[in-house]
């Protein structure tokens, strides 16, 4: 295990110091007994430092990011160990000093924006409002400071984006709002928990981008959590690895790049290196044509003529930044959301647009499994509830009948069938996905539309599902309309790529031929978006993209970032 000592001669600097963690032990309530989440980590950050913490979903990364904060969750207990910061213990400290810690000094930005955010008041007020509650400056002048940070964080308008309600503005525009947020009060320290997980590759650049520029002008120390080692390596002066709540490698982040020393480690980067044989198009499952989509209120389309081919048992791959129709287009399909004009043909036949107009049987034959399994499960449900329901609507299973059915989803899914009895709070991240994955096939369906269902998963995770996902369909022959962002997926599962941009196709075909090139610049700009491991990969990009206007590529293709 390779150690990184404090100070930058090797000796160690305690007046440079601003985080100190030792022996830190932490433990989560499980049924009746208390488990090791957290299992004597030591953690130290200077001031100006961004560490990076990666492992996979339950390494502990979370967990420890928010200690930083003298900060546990219900049903976490801490059972030994120090978290000192700028010289006193968080966790002897009574409750109100930590609070005043919070917010000021010390902040957090969490992974899911649109969750964190009040959808009921407008940005700029949700912006100020730790900053007015912690200076006396006026509101006028925290605005004003706030607005700064927009313009800092390269959102446009920055004037004026503050007067816009959460669902008024995208996911990666939310995203820096939030960075904003925690730096308007110019603490010492800021974790970054998972931060740009759900994002496309090009937002994803562009948060980088904002977040890396704005703590290294306000020399504010970071903690960046993250299950992805190539957007860490462009983020962090150092890396720990954790597993299993411990610690498995620790390094300078170009000395852990180019030889780590851990398997583990190695690992992380596992999905990469999945890519399956591309088969030939045969018969058509899913046929779409001249299909165009708008919103009610709004005049323009959102999807606009629309014409795809879907083979039977094949793998077709939406990839697109966020807005570009892909999701859309998975909601017209599934008959959410009614098409403006074109059709959809399953099987060669005509679909009702509509969800309602659909018979039992159409519906069966179409599933969708949604990005947040969080989310899409009933949290008061245990497994055997949420699967039970489907296998009695549409295959009229009850009984005997339908525990056998249950028991076979089980196995398809790899998961012990004492885990129907579980509620969704006692699953893993993977484990939620499969029961997500269960319940669509529950259906027997023909189709199933995957919806950036590996998104919010760490690449270990990843690796698993997408291996579940083929291993499904060649057993059962089941056809994939796949919804991501994320071209390393595209290139482990796809047969065929369609590329979309502002609800248009912009490029189809094979997935090599659509990977390979040459390709249109907007798939140009999704091909070079994707992060690789040498940590001067995001300064090389955007010294390239200083300057170049294209009109081809979308409006926030990174044209104004230094």
């Amino acid at each position: 295990m390779n150690k990184v000592p404090a100070g930058q001669d090797g000796k160690s600097a305690p007046d440079d110091t601003l985080l100190r963690i030792r022996d830190l032990r932490i433990e989560a309530k499980s049924s009746e007994t208390w488990q090791p989440i957290v299992s004597g980590v030591d953690l130290t950050l200077r001031r100006g430092e961004v560490l990076g913490l990666i492992g996979e979903s339950g390494a502990g990364k979370s967990t420890l990011g928010l200690a930083a904060l003298g900060y546990f969750r219900q049903g976490c207990r801490v059972t030994s160990g120090v978290v000192e910061f700028d010289g006193r213990d968080l966790l002897t400290m009574n409750e109100r000093d930590r609070r005043a810690l919070r917010g000021s000094r010390i902040a957090y930005v969490a992974q899911s924006a649109s969750a964190s955010f009040n959808p009921a008041h407008r940005l700029i007020d949700q912006t100020i409002e730790t900053s007015t509650a912690r200076n006396a400056s006026s509101i006028d002048a925290t605005k004003a400071a706030s607005i700064e940070l927009f313009r800092r964080m390269q959102l446009p308008d920055p004037e004026t984006i503050g007067l816009r309600y959460p669902h008024q503005v995208s996911g990666g525009q939310l995203q820096r709002i939030m960075t904003a947020m925690a730096m308007s009060t110019r603490p010492d320290l800021i974790v970054f928990d998972e931060p740009t997980t759900a994002l496309d590759v090009t937002t994803q650049v562009e948060v980088l981008a904002a977040i890396r520029k704005v703590v290294r002008e306000f020399n504010t120390a970071a903690i960046y959590i993250s299950h992805d080692l190539a957007v860490v390596a462009q983020m962090a002066d150092r890396v720990m690895v954790l597993r299993h709540g411990k610690l498995v490698e620790e390094a300078a982040t170009r000395k852990m790049l180019a030889a780590p020393e851990a398997d583990y480690t190695k690992t992380l980067w596992a999905v990469r290196n999945i890519e399956k044989p591309v088969r030939r198009a045969g018969e058509i499952a899913l046929s779409i044509r001249g299909l165009s989509a708008r919103y009610a209120g709004i005049s323009h389309n959102v999807l606009d003529g629309i014409s795809i081919d879907v083979p039977k048992g094949h793998t077709v791959a939406l990839v697109g930044e966020s807005g570009s129709g892909k999701s859309t287009l998975g909601r017209v399909v599934s008959g959410l959301l009614p098409p403006h004009s074109g059709e959809i043909l399953l099987g060669g036949k005509a679909l009702p647009t509509r969800f309602d107009g659909r018979s039992k049987e159409l519906l069966r034959r179409i599933q969708f499994v949604y990005q947040s399994a969080d989310t899409a499960l009933n949290p008061r449900q245990t497994v055997r509830e949420i699967l039970g329901r489907p296998i009695e609507f549409f295959l009229g299973l009850r009984g005997t009948e339908r525990d056998r059915k249950l028991g076979e989803l089980m196995h398809l899914i790899e998961l012990d069938a004492s885990f129907v009895n579980r509620l969704p709070r006692e699953l893993s991240g993977g484990q939620k996905q499969r029961v997500n994955l269960a319940r669509a096939l529950a259906a027997d369906p023909d189709l199933i539309i995957c919806d950036e269902v590996t998104s919010a998963l760490d690449q270990v995770i990843q690796e698993g599902i997408l291996k579940l996902l083929m291993r499904i369909q060649e057993e059962k022959g089941i056809t994939y309309l796949f919804i991501t962002h994320d071209i390393a997926t595209v290139r482990a599962i796809a047969d065929q790529v369609v590329v979309m941009h502002r609800g248009k196709v912009v490029e189809q075909g094979d997935r090599d031929d659509v990977l390979s090139g040459p390709s249109p610049a907007y798939t140009e700009l999704l091909l070079s978006s994707v992060p690789d491991m040498n940590p001067d990969w995001l300064t090389n990009l955007l010294n390239a993209r200083s300057g170049k206007i294209d009109n081809a590529l979308p409006s926030n293709a990174l044209r104004t970032i230094p």
